[in-house]
């Protein structure tokens, strides 16, 4: 499940400051950046789990973690993010709209729906480098699996935008989908582009694919262009080595 909740308060901020000081550039950049976005694949309406139901395979938070990028698995230039617990309970996302809060739900949350078992491990680089938090949710089959990807990308399709409250602002935040990295299972990928106020052209962008009967995510903020297909198809393959199939 993608974290949003997991990003540090003052990176955010810092990053923040560094985008109000490019000053007039982000409405040239963000007309780039729409203009080179691929339009993403159509999927269907509803999952296919037609025939025999998947197997369900038990999974522990253990055996999540070590299936988790670490930090040798990254480039250079790249230190662990410690977890703030008071951060937990922070619910920085709503909207007014009812279209929205299957979503906002979903961006709020700490863990997927129905997760059986999870994990995380945040990394950045530096307080105006790129944040990036790696998960994975054990769903328990892959028919779940299916479920939640179409969830997600059914709550992201029907909400254009949500508001994210960073200390006493608010800031606009445009939802749209992307073009996902074509790594793991029924991949998925979206992108909140902050549209108001000194914040104006913060992005985060987030990509989900299953893996048997877990998902995994990778959410970033302030990322460069690639490194959402890269850190993607890292994930992926580590999962699949250390998560074998109904170990």
């Amino acid at each position: 499940m993608t974290r949003f909740v997991s990003f540090p308060l003052a990176l955010v901020t810092a990053l923040s400051l560094s985008l109000t000081a490019c000053g007039g550039d982000n409405d040239d950049a963000a007309s780039a950046q729409a203009a080179s976005t691929p339009t993403p694949t159509v999927t269907s309406e509803t999952p296919d789990v037609t025939g025999t139901p998947a197997a369900t395979v038990k999974r522990t938070s253990a055996e999540l973690a070590k299936a988790l990028l670490e930090i040798a698995d990254l480039p250079a230039g790249y230190e662990v993010e410690k977890d703030d617990p008071a951060g937990d309970a922070e619910k920085p996302f709503s909207s007014a709209s009812s279209k929205c809060k299957t979503l906002v739900r979903f961006l709020n949350a700490n863990e997927a729906p129905g997760a059986k078992a999870t994990t995380h491990r945040s990394f950045s680089a530096g307080q105006e480098g790129t944040f990036l938090d790696f998960g994975i949710d054990a769903m328990g089959n892959k028919d779940e699996v299916a479920y939640l990807q179409h969830a997600y990308r059914k709550a992201v399709t029907s909400c254009p935008k949500v508001t994210m409250k960073i200390g006493a602002g608010s800031y606009s935040m445009e939802v749209e989908e992307i073009s996902a990295p074509q790594f793991g299972t029924d991949p998925f990928a979206f992108r909140l582009t902050a549209t108001s106020g000194s914040r104006r052209g913060l992005e985060f962008t987030a990509a989900t694919a299953g893996v048997e009967d877990v998902v995994v995510s990778v959410t970033l903020l302030a990322g460069q262009d690639g490194e959402l297909e890269g850190a993607t198809e890292a994930a992926v393959a580590k999962a699949q080595q250390v998560l074998k199939k109904g170990a």
